[in-house]
């Protein structure tokens, strides 16, 4: 099969932004505390990375507030007190607490994976019948971007099996292409109709851990996304109105969050270096 990821390498710009989001993750994996202490940047890594994907999905909560109600063991509770918003953010904090468990069926069955993912999102916020299921024909959806008409689930279910069909082919471009492609993707289809944005980041996680970038998943690309939040939003609409100048802005602003996230795990490991 055509490797169709490969030629998005040489759009204007990719291969420098990619090259310097791959300095930035190997400058991480070299720190010193990675040696022994590995799991805990890993585990801080997920809460970092849960709270901004749930901020940039409209509930922002200061990272220490979210610590100290999680280590309370009660529910999350937001400054705004939105009930719903604190779902939200439990929601992306079981999802990144839990993708090291959806990484195997990643690797097979990207379908099944991405189901997985919906249901950690959404457990306790959708009828439990549309967890993990497509958007059928005449559903509403959540457009918190402001992407514009999402496909129809006749379209969005030829282009998630296009996706898994890439993602099952062997490719030449490096992981933060391919992150790239498959998070413009989930955000462009809306193939839930709800929470595909804390989807479409763990997924781009996901492919980043699988595809050996960051193997132990100890960078935090959701707080570089976040930290560019008014690109974020902007690029994403680039992509999904095609071209290969939208591709490109694309793929260069999740470069940036990469790198961004990268400095946010070296963060982590200063900190637990003080500690």
């Amino acid at each position: 099969m055509t490797d169709r990821l490969a030629p998005l390498v040489d759009l204007p710009g990719v291969a420098d932004s990619v090259a310097r989001a791959r300095t930035a993750v190997d400058g991480l994996l070299s720190h010193r505390v990675l040696r022994r202490r590995s799991a805990e940047v890993t585990a801080e890594s997920a809460l970092r990375g849960a709270r901004a994907s749930a901020e940039l999905e409209g509930a922002g909560i200061e990272l220490e507030r979210l610590r100290g109600q999680l280590l309370a063991g009660g529910t999350v509770t937001l400054p705004s007190k939105d009930e719903r918003g604190g779902k939200v953010v439990e929601g992306a904090v079981r999802l990144h607490a839990d993708l090291g468990s959806v990484l195997g069926s990643w690797k097979h069955s990207p379908h099944q994976a991405l189901a997985r993912l919906h249901v950690l999102a959404a457990g306790e916020l959708i009828d439990a019948e549309a967890l993990g299921r497509p958007r059928p024909n005449g559903a509403s959806y959540e457009d918190p971007l402001e992407l514009g008409p999402a496909p129809e689930p006749i379209e969005v279910a030829a282009r998630l099996d296009g996706l898994s069909r890439v993602l099952m082919t062997a490719t030449t471009a490096p992981a933060v292409v391919v992150a790239a492609v498959v998070h413009g993707e989930l955000l462009a289809l809306r193939a839930f109709g709800s929470f595909d944005g804390l989807v479409a980041r763990a997924a781009a996680r996901l492919v980043l851990i699988d595809r050996g970038l960051d193997p132990k998943a100890v960078s935090a690309p959701e707080v570089g996304h976040a930290e560019l939040h008014h690109d974020y939003a902007d690029a994403a609409r680039d992509y999904v109105s095609g071209g290969s100048a939208g591709v490109a802005r694309w793929i260069d602003h999740c470069a940036c969050a990469v790198a961004l996230g990268a400095r946010e795990g070296t963060a982590v490991c200063e900190a637990i270096q003080r500690s």
